[in-house]
């Protein structure tokens, strides 16, 4: 681990204090590292390289629009490799709030995630990468995968990320 000195003025450190206190941080180094990370992931818009990434994409979506529910389940199917669980929220009685996590190589990921924003019927989206490695920063991801059946006909795997190491 490399050491380095920065020189910021007396406002914006202020900043970094207030959100080093709204967030929880011990110190400064690790609110740094991970403003540092975030700050180069969204520099490197372009996601064009084939590095793993973990990514959470959020999407909020008129649930009564012209066959989106199944275009948006189709979609999730046909990238079963990428999407690895999905959380659906109603949100009132025309939104549906969708997360769901994908992992895979980062230019799939980001194609996926900016199809499934650019669909008619979906009202706000956002996608949200990170390197597979800055996750393992901060301790140890397990999966474990379990299936149910729905009230339909057809049962679906999902998986749960448990995390260990720091609360």
């Amino acid at each position: 681990m490399q050491r380095l000195t920065i020189t910021i003025d007396d406002d914006l450190l202020a900043e970094v204090d207030d959100f080093m206190a709204r967030r929880g941080y011990d110190n400064r180094s690790e609110a740094f590292r991970d403003l540092l990370r975030s700050g180069l992931e969204s520099a490197d818009n372009t996601c064009t390289d084939s590095r793993q990434c973990i990514a959470t994409l959020s999407y909020v979506y008129d649930h009564a629009a012209r066959e989106l529910p199944k275009r948006l389940t189709q979609e999730a199917h046909d990238h079963s490799g990428l999407a690895q669980a999905t959380l659906h929220v109603h949100i009132d009685q025309e939104s549906c709030l969708e997360v769901t996590v994908l992992k895979g190589e980062r230019r799939e990921v980001k194609a996926f995630a900016d199809h499934v924003i650019a669909e008619r019927g979906v009202r706000h989206g956002h996608v949200a990468l990170m390197p597979i490695d800055a996750a393992a920063d901060h301790g140890h991801v397990h999966t474990q995968s379990h299936s149910h059946s729905h009230s339909s006909s057809h049962s679906h795997s999902h998986s749960h990320a448990t995390k260990s190491g720091k609360k």
